[in-house]
């Protein structure tokens, strides 16, 4: 049985980080995995941001509730669920991803946890394991899961690999230039029917 590991954020919604970035009109903020392949050292700057300005945990997701999925992610997804497992591995953060996953249709989600003090100020974050997507791969593989992966980002190229398939969905240049052997895609059309057939 195959098992489709989709990224969340630039797959199937908005980099949450970017769209915080302008509404809150903090530019660093707009780095995200694309841009840095260190995750931690990623997280340990958007926390020392969040500090140094006084943002709490809701400010943050006052801006999440108000966006929405990619045209077309929620047709994509129900298709291809319609045809296989589908499972979101995401670096993202459970306090960040349900407003999301409720406009997605509540689709299964493995990501991190946000660890927050009592007056909501985001103090540090849990990984769910170590090498999240690729650790969450594997273990589906042992179970006996055949695995296609798809994703945008630095962090989303180790899970794709360690596939029986993998693809980029809008990607960057940079990373589409330097794996160059990975299908690239820019519509879900042609995402999807990649996808089908492979299933085939």
């Amino acid at each position: 049985m195959d098992v489709l590991c989709l990224d969340l954020e630039g797959v199937l919604v908005p980099e949450i980080w970017i769209a915080f970035s302008k509404a809150s009109g903090i530019p660093e903020l707009s780095r995200t995995t694309r841009d840095e392949p260190d995750y931690d050292k990623l997280m340990r700057f958007r926390l020392e941001i969040l500090k140094e300005r006084g943002i709490r945990l809701k400010e943050i997701q006052e801006i999440i509730g108000t966006m929405e999925p990619m045209d077309g992610a929620r047709e994509f997804l129900d298709e291809m669920r319609s045809l296989t497992q589908v499972i979101i591995l995401s670096d993202t953060f459970t306090q960040f991803a349900m407003p999301l996953m409720k406009k997605l249709g509540w689709p299964t989600l493995f990501c991190n946890t946000l660890n927050v003090d009592p007056k909501g100020n985001v103090v540090g974050y849990t990984m769910r394991c170590e090498h999240s997507k690729l650790t969450s791969v594997r273990c589906l593989q042992q179970m006996g899961f055949d695995t296609i992966a798809a994703g945008d980002s630095y962090n989303d190229l180790a899970m794709i690999r360690a596939s029986r398939a993998g693809f980029l969905f809008r990607t960057t240049d940079a990373i589409r230039e330097a794996n160059p052997d990975l299908p690239a895609f820019e519509d879900y059309k042609d995402f999807a029917a990649a996808v089908k057939a492979i299933l085939r």
